[in-house]
């Protein structure tokens, strides 16, 4: 379904699952504001061929006004998008982005945690073998190994002017034992700073001088991301004309899911968009 009265200048797209995880994409107007006048297309699926063919039954002449459009790092949105919206700058959402760099930086952390499992385990057996009692081993704060890594999680998402007295002890005695996951903790401090920059140029400097100290860390870990950011380069930069984000397609799908869970579920998806329409096309 469309509703080509509803388009507007700077629109998002994004999927959400309605019911079962069948996912359906939709495309938002940033300036409904979540109310009527949202809603401007929905397709069945994600595949861009899909997206496109709902999308181009909207008039030529009114997809040519849109200027922008705010997308996840999915291709098949980006390909949808250029094949609908001619004019139109296509901009990375920030929040994906950083989640990218978050995700390298918190599996390393997970990769250390399998690590002290096993080495914890190993240690259980060779007791039980000895008849002894296992005792763990414990930090100043009674962490064990395994529990330091695992109760780090939040830490490592939070910048260090946000930590709690517990956490930064915690934090001091995880970067102590260690190292490398403080390095990727500013590692990746570095990257978030980038999205504080002013202008487009500078934030294409900072991202430059981000991923040639990638280089030189060598944190395997990053470099998925460091590649995935190379790809959508363009798109990532894009952000910093209006610093426009996905924040309105992730508001309009929250209260999608807050709808369905209100009815206890989607028992017929028809009715159900019909009831969508309504409230906000």
């Amino acid at each position: 379904m469309h509703f080509a009265y509803n388009i507007g200048i700077r629109l998002s797209l994004d999927e959400v699952s309605l019911s079962k995880g069948e996912l359906y994409t939709f495309l938002t107007n940033k300036d409904g504001k979540g109310k009527k006048g949202t809603l401007v297309s929905c397709t069945k699926g994600t595949l861009s061929k899909d997206i496109i063919q709902t999308i181009k039954k909207i008039p030529q002449e009114q997809r040519d006004l849109v200027e922008e459009v705010t997308i996840d790092m999915a291709r098949n949105m980006e390909s949808a998008v250029k094949g609908c919206f001619p004019n139109a700058k296509i901009v990375t959402d920030r929040f994906h982005v950083v989640k990218l760099v978050l995700d390298a930086l918190q599996h390393i952390r997970v990769s250390h945690r399998w690590i002290a499992i096993d080495a914890e385990n190993e240690a259980i057996k060779v007791a039980k073998e000895r008849g002894e009692k296992y005792v763990p081993e414990h930090f100043e704060n009674e962490d064990s190994p395994k529990q330091l890594l695992a109760r780090s999680r939040y830490i490592l998402a939070k910048k260090r002017k946000d930590w709690t007295p517990t956490q930064i002890e915690r934090a001091a005695i995880l970067f102590r034992e260690y190292p490398i996951l403080e390095q990727a903790y500013n590692h990746t401090l570095h990257f978030r700073s980038i999205y504080e920059a002013t202008t487009k140029e500078k934030a294409a400097e900072q991202l430059e001088v981000w991923n040639q100290k990638n280089t030189e860390l060598n944190l395997t870990k990053f470099n998925t991301a460091a590649n995935t950011i190379k790809y959508n380069k363009e798109n990532i930069l894009n952000f910093f004309e209006n610093r426009s984000t996905n924040a309105s397609a992730e508001s309009f799908n929250s209260k999608i899911k807050l709808f369905r869970a209100n009815l206890r579920g989607v028992s017929d998806t028809d009715f159900f968009l019909f009831r969508l329409s309504k409230l906000f096309a």
